[in-house]
């Protein structure tokens, strides 16, 4: 099977507050060439990220950053 392998990252995020917050984060995550698929759980403060290929961690974290987020 082709393309079984898939990269997820699960990265926690502080200063969401609502799902206006979650929306915020879930499109600025997809705006990267390299994601699948974002699932942002505001409950649990976090966004697990499905990777179509490897991505650095630190520029996930600068886009969320520049979003106005803190990442933990």
């Amino acid at each position: 099977m082709f393309g079984g392998n898939k990269i997820t990252k699960t990265i926690k995020i502080e200063g969401m507050s609502c799902g206006h917050c979650a929306k915020k984060v879930e499109k600025g995550l997809k705006e990267i060439k390299e994601v699948k698929s974002v699932t942002v759980d505001l409950e649990k403060k976090e966004a697990t990220i499905v990777l179509k290929k490897e991505i650095d961690s630190n520029r996930l974290k600068t886009i969320l950053e520049d979003l106005g987020y803190q990442v933990m």
